[in-house]
């Protein structure tokens, strides 16, 4: 496998497992068992559901809807992916900002989902203390070839919901929102807010021929 399928796989499997969690656990949850019970039980859902398998991207968006929210900071995501042009976006340019970068992770990488399998998992020791608000918590996920680093990057957040949230994940040395930070400025720059929303709205568009049909193994 070349290097940019294996980013893609392995950005698609950390992105699953903040999708396909069960139900946030006590706001108190160490950042390291959150990453190692979600780890846990997204492989568990990667190799036993025949539609994520497939890279079914209706399955996943219905599961990232219903799933995502409690585990992962994606209004953080999008912002720091946007950068500067975030805080001058209207209320109306940041969701539409969000529902489609987030129609663009899914999209792109569902079909990658169809390459786990027999994977396992090691979650590093915690690197962190008791009054960190933000850490890194280190994987290393084993299958064909060589093991690979997957890194997050937490918040503690406070009030309604509290509890530790993924904002940033890093596959092999590249951190997902830095790679969208630099493509998003080039679009802002040349054509502003809109014309990024727009761009992205079609790529979208030409992504859902393709990935909207199950992948072939």
């Amino acid at each position: 496998m070349n290097r940019r399928f294996i980013y893609k796989l392995f950005t698609a499997l950390a992105l699953g497992f903040a999708v396909l969690s069960a139900p946030v656990f006590a706001a108190d949850e160490a950042p390291d068992a959150l990453v190692n019970r979600l780890t846990k039980e997204a492989l568990d859902v990667i190799q036993s559901d025949k539609a994520v398998q497939s890279g079914d991207v209706a399955r996943l968006m219905v599961l990232l809807d219903e799933k995502v929210m409690p585990h992962l900071d994606f209004q953080r995501m999008t912002a720091s992916a946007v950068g500067p042009g975030w805080r001058q976006a209207t209320p109306e340019q940041r969701k539409r900002l969000e529902e489609e970068f987030k129609s663009l992770l899914v999209r792109t990488y569902a079909g990658a989902i169809s390459q786990a399998r027999n994977l396992t998992f090691n979650v590093l020791p915690l690197r962190a203390s008791a009054e960190d608000k933000e850490v890194i918590v280190r994987t290393v996920i084993k299958g064909r070839g060589d093991p690979i680093q997957l890194d997050y990057r937490l918040e503690k957040t406070p009030g309604v919901g509290a509890g530790w949230k993924i904002y940033n994940l890093n596959v092999l040395g590249v951190w997902l929102v830095d790679t969208y930070r630099s493509q998003f400025a080039q679009e802002i720059n040349a054509k502003g807010i809109d014309g990024l929303i727009t761009t992205l709205t079609d790529r979208n568009k030409a992504n859902a021929g393709k990935s909207d049909k199950p992948a072939k193994g």
